[in-house]
């Protein structure tokens, strides 16, 4: 500290060059500069020998070029060394040495090679000669973002995405994401789309995911091809267009993408932006159910069944009913009950058929709650009870099915339901109450059904006049629901 209370800097020691003499100034000045020359010949003679081996390896000549790479990676070129880690893995004519491999890896990922990095991020995401260890892969991806390698950035948004290795946080996986698809990975512009589309991590915007979707799909991603023809498909952030929809998923379904190959076996099948095409249709649902595609699975089924663009042939479409029926698929669950049920491809047997109608009547599917009901009004496969066939003719009837609304009608109209006489305007949710009721039994009167018009007779005397009124509208209000 100086005389006046300030502090003084303190002189930096001169080095031993200032305080050489002059001549001996201009001796350590070229000893520095040569010393620095020979650095850099050092590091040219390493890249050279490098390239050298990048250039055997491109001519595959593989024993040259691990030479090369093992010479230059000796050296601590990490270009090198992750090339040696590479031939280590036994693809290149050299013998597999997988602790060689893991050993050269590491040295090139920790001086900053960004492929190295890359990779034993995934190393370590996926357990590949390495325990699995979320956390590390992340601070592999990381080190490999931030030096902007693409593939890096697309995996550490998808870390963020799906919360494995850090907390989970869609504005976080959108930033990398969008890093990686400014730099034309598709894939990350494939998940940008989605979180556009859904709002996850940025503002929703369906024009700007079916954008991003477009960019990623010109490239030939499947996933993004798929993604573009839903948005066709359903109009969502492009006009409505079937013929393009279609388009984009004939793109998706040749690079074998399962959902595509349905969607577009469902177009022929429908004739939605294509000419109807059964044949055409029965071949896309082939390759997706040879995939493992339930909804294929089972829409193949009924073409075999049916007949429709293949020969009918009730023994495969039993094969093809019960894969899907077996993972939960309602719709081949009721066909499958009904092939029991008539004794198509596979013996007649109404247990049976119950047993795989109940199964899709659990699930709310509608024409099986009503098959559920006939069964039980016929005794078939079950003891015939019409209680029971009402309680299901009901639940089908509620889902707007018309045969089962029918049927119900008639059991009221015939007696064989019951009507609460004693319940008034505060229990019309009763499914026994005549207001209630009136609507199914009207709808059987109008059908013709023998007895319903005089089951009507009988609910518009027991109702008060505020009451009927009230039947009334509720029957107008369902015959209106009927015409829609």
């Amino acid at each position: 500290m100086s005389e006046n209370g300030e502090f003084a800097l303190v002189p930096r020691p001169p080095s031993a060059l200032e305080k050489a003499e002059p001549g001996a100034k201009r001796i350590l000045s070229v000893m520095v500069e040569d010393t620095l020359a020979v650095a850099r010949c050092e590091q040219d003679e390493v890249e050279a020998i490098y390239q050298r081996g990048l250039e055997f390896s491109e001519r595959c000549e593989n024993g040259q070029a691990f030479d090369c790479f093992k010479r230059a990676a000796e050296r601590g070129h990490p270009g090198a060394q992750f090339s040696l880690s590479l031939c280590y893995q036994g693809d290149d004519g050299v013998p597999q040495d997988k602790t060689e491999a893991a050993k050269w890896h590491r040295k090139a990922a920790e001086q900053g090679d960004v492929e190295a990095q890359f990779f034993l991020g995934r190393a370590y995401e996926y357990g590949h000669d390495v325990p699995q260890d979320f956390t590390e892969a992340v601070k592999w991806y990381r080190k490999a973002a931030e030096q902007g390698n693409a593939w890096a950035q697309n995996n550490l948004g998808a870390a963020y995405d799906n919360g494995q290795g850090v907390p989970q946080d869609f504005t976080e996986a959108v930033k990398w994401y969008r890093k990686a698809a400014e730099q034309g990975d598709a894939e990350a512009q494939c998940w940008l789309g989605s979180a556009c589309n859904t709002g996850r991590g940025v503002p929703k915007d369906q024009a700007e995911a079916a954008s991003w979707y477009r960019k990623a799909a010109e490239q030939g991603d499947a996933d993004a091809q798929f993604n573009l023809g839903w948005a066709y498909e359903y109009g969502v952030g492009v006009l409505q267009d079937k013929t393009e929809a279609v388009k984009w998923n004939r793109k998706a379904a040749e690079q074998g993408h399962v959902y595509a190959q349905f969607d577009l076996g469902l177009a022929f099948d429908l004739g939605e932006g294509v000419p109807q095409d059964y044949a055409e249709s029965a071949k896309w649902y082939c390759k997706a159910a040879e995939q493992g595609n339930v909804e294929a699975q089972a829409q193949l089924g009924i073409a075999h069944y049916r007949g429709l663009g293949v020969p009918q042939d009730y023994s495969k479409a039993i094969t093809w009913f019960l894969m899907a029926a077996e993972q939960g698929d309602a719709e081949a669950q009721l066909n499958l009950g009904d092939a029991c049920d008539y004794g198509h491809g596979v013996p007649k047997d109404h247990v049976e058929a119950v047993k795989w109608y109940r199964k899709a009547a659990a699930q709310g599917y509608a024409r099986a709650q009503f098959r559920l009901g006939v069964c039980h009004a016929k005794g078939l496969g079950v003891p015939q009870s019409y209680a029971e066939a009402v309680i299901w003719y009901r639940k089908a009837a509620e889902q707007g099915y018309l045969l089962a609304q029918e049927n119900l009608g008639a059991c009221y109209a015939n007696g064989r339901a019951s009507i609460n006489l004693d319940v008034g305007r505060a229990n019309w949710q009763d499914p026994e109450d005549p207001v209630e009721v009136y609507k199914w039994v009207k709808l059987a009167e109008e059908r013709g059904y023998e007895g319903a018009s005089k089951t009507v007779a009988m609910i518009e005397a027991l109702l008060s006049p505020e009451d009927f009124q009230e039947a009334e509208r509720r029957y107008n209000e369902f015959k209106a629901s009927l015409k829609t």
